[in-house]
């Protein structure tokens, strides 16, 4: 199948997962996760009508942006670790971050974002799952976190994200997005701009939506199998 024809019955699920869970579609963005794919893919989903994307690294997205010119309406998020040398970059490069972690990279995300005299949507990463691989921040030190970033002028506290751990079953997911939206509904009553809840992929994004899910992030499905990654 092709991309676009991937997007529309990706687009069919969500909207069916929405009724199944009594929510309005417009709830629910859908981000085409475009990582390890070569920017022809990233330009074909474009056309298709797709306008919010992820990257994983800011290298590789830096190397694509050259190829998309001045596209309107095109929204790239960062989704994967990022590095605090990295930070200027990320600010001047993607319309979002989401996958704040600590104080330090939020610091030097907003110093980047006020040189630039930008407003930075950010989601802060949720660590709910114990695998090594995983990032984010514990949900012990949530609180301290988003009480840190209320000074951080340029910067917009916009949600909360998490990965939990890979199943072939999307049921296993389900109590992990129920505590991260519990944690997003806690914290809102510290930090009222926390509306966002960004959990689900390929294999478990209906099941994210039952439990409250405000942006998907679909790679496999739209895309394909990844390819070889780039170094």
């Amino acid at each position: 199948m092709s991309i676009e024809a991937n997007l529309t019955l990706i687009r069919e699920q969500i909207a069916e997962a929405c009724r199944h869970a009594n929510r309005p579609e417009r709830e629910v963005a859908l981000m085409a996760v475009s990582k390890v794919h070569p920017v022809e893919a990233l330009l074909e989903a474009y056309a298709a009508g797709q306008r919010l994307f992820g990257e994983n690294r800011v290298q590789e997205f830096q190397e694509k942006a050259a190829s998309l010119g001045t596209l309107s309406d095109f929204e790239m998020h960062l989704i994967g670790p990022l590095q605090s040398n990295k930070t200027t970059r990320a600010a001047e490069l993607f319309y979002a971050v989401d996958t704040v972690d600590s104080l330090k990279i939020a610091q030097r995300l907003n110093t980047a974002a006020q040189a630039l005299n930008k407003k930075l949507p950010i989601l802060i990463e949720v660590k709910l799952s114990h695998e090594e691989s995983k990032h984010g921040v514990a949900p012990d030190d949530l609180t301290a976190l988003i009480a840190a970033l209320q000074p951080l002028d340029s910067l917009i506290p916009s949600g909360l994200m998490t990965v939990p751990p890979w199943s072939e079953e999307a049921e296993t997911a389900r109590p992990y997005f129920q505590q991260l939206r519990r944690l997003r509904d806690e914290q809102q009553q510290l930090c009222p701009t926390l509306t966002q809840l960004s959990m689900g992929m390929s294999n478990d994004f209906a099941v994210a939506i039952e439990e409250g899910s405000t942006c998907v992030r679909v790679g496999t499905a739209i895309f394909g199998k990844r390819p070889r990654p780039i170094e």
